[in-house]
């Protein structure tokens, strides 16, 4: 069950809409324009079904609007077919665009699609994130923040964090850290892993001189500290 807002300034069109979501087990929310559609969005909502041609805040701003904060799929209705219409539609961030008059069962085919679009690209994005404490790694796009906050890593720093993060408080001897990170056998190992977990601890410690994330186990290594 999925919680849908359907946005249109007709109410005969959003009853209708209503009936063919609940029977397929959804949660119907109605909006007569797009101020209020914004207005009743929050993370609980699963789609928007939004129609252009309002008063007030129209389909494409609001669009617009809501592509600054949510990512939830975004389907639009209109009584305009052209091809421009619908590439306009589509290029500020609708999922699709449904031409009115339109069959109800297709609707929630649409609809039914851009969820499950929409439920693995999350999963598959999720799947990318790591995350520790205030410190997050995305392995899909590269990227590390530390509390919002982006940091640059080199390549090898990146794949050293990238390690300690996926076993949290699980110690690494610095020849582990140097196999998994340059796959070869080790020559000046415990030099090369103290010099580059010095600069980790640089980019993503408060304090580097009193680590409280990347903790030194004497005579064994290093370690991830996790909740």
């Amino acid at each position: 069950m999925a919680r849908i807002i359907v946005c249109d300034d007709e109410k005969d069109i959003v009853d209708a809409i209503g009936i063919y979501l609940r029977a397929e087990g959804h949660e119907v929310l109605k909006a007569d324009n797009g101020e209020d559609a914004i207005n009743m969005l929050d993370e609980t909502v699963d789609l928007l079904i939004i129609d252009i041609m309002m008063p007030g805040i129209d389909g494409i701003n609001a669009t617009l609007k809501i592509r600054e904060k949510y990512s939830l799929p975004i389907i639009i209705l209109s009584a305009k077919g052209e091809y421009e219409d619908r590439v306009l539609g589509l290029n500020v961030g609708a999922d699709d665009y449904v031409v009115k008059p339109f069959n109800g069962m297709e609707l929630v085919a649409r609809v039914n699609s851009c969820l499950r679009r929409y439920n693995i690209t999350n999963q598959q994005e999720q799947g990318d994130m790591l995350r520790v404490k205030n410190l997050e790694l995305n392995d899909r796009t590269k990227e590390v923040s530390v509390s919002g906050t982006s940091v640059s890593l080199t390549p090898s720093e990146y794949k050293i964090l990238k390690l300690l993060m996926q076993s949290p408080n699980r110690v690494y001897t610095s020849n582990q850290i140097y196999e998994q990170v340059w796959g070869e056998e080790p020559l000046d190992v415990k030099k090369i892993i103290s010099v580059h977990m010095s600069h980790l601890r640089d980019k993503i410690e408060i304090d580097p001189r009193n680590p409280e994330l990347i903790k030194s186990i004497y005579g064994m290594g290093y370690k991830l500290e996790g909740d």
